[in-house]
């Protein structure tokens, strides 16, 4: 170990450097080496990041709050209600979505492995946060108790629909 040592300190000596010269080049190489793995990280971070933002979707009832939803119908006399569908964009493009609306008697997974019973088009929602609002009507006459499932599906790039995991859900039970 100590004739590596000598043999360091001959050729620092030979090139001129004494031991604080030495010193001194021995921390610029580190901080030299600490910056480019910090830039390298921050550089592979960027390029495979997912994209920063999220969407958003939620209901209101007919007064524009989230408080008196329609839960019992009576079958072919009142049989149906409606609810505000509320959009929310916080990602960086304008995007467009689509609201399907299930019925269903079960829920065992999301999407929900319905038809649905209608679908809503949100075009062109900005990325400024802001909210699309849709009025819904639903109607249902067939005695039973309903999970009501208002699934957001945002379109790419190619133009087809890809589901974003929101959504709300409606508990109704129709009566005679």
């Amino acid at each position: 170990m100590r004739i590596r040592l000598e043999s360091a300190k001959r050729i620092g000596n030979r090139i001129g450097l004494n031991e604080e010269k030495g010193f001194a080049v021995a921390i610029f190489l580190a901080l030299i080496i600490v910056i480019a793995v910090i830039a390298g990280f921050f550089t592979y971070s960027t390029l495979t990041a997912k994209p920063v933002g999220y969407n958003t979707i939620y209901l209101l009832d007919p007064n524009k709050k989230a408080v008196d939803y329609a839960e019992v119908l009576v079958a072919n006399q009142n049989s149906t209600f409606s609810v505000y569908v509320d959009v929310e964009n916080h990602m960086r493009d304008t995007l467009s979505y689509q609201v399907k609306v299930k019925i269903a008697q079960t829920l065992t997974t999301f999407p929900v492995d319905v038809q649905p019973s209608q679908t809503i088009d949100m075009s062109s929602i900005r990325n400024d946060g802001k909210p699309i609002e849709k009025t819904v009507t639903i109607t249902q006459n067939v005695l039973g108790q309903y999970s009501v499932v208002f699934e957001l599906w945002q379109q790419g790039k190619d133009g087809s629909f890809t589901f974003t995991q929101d959504y709300c859900v409606l508990k109704i039970q129709v009566i005679k």
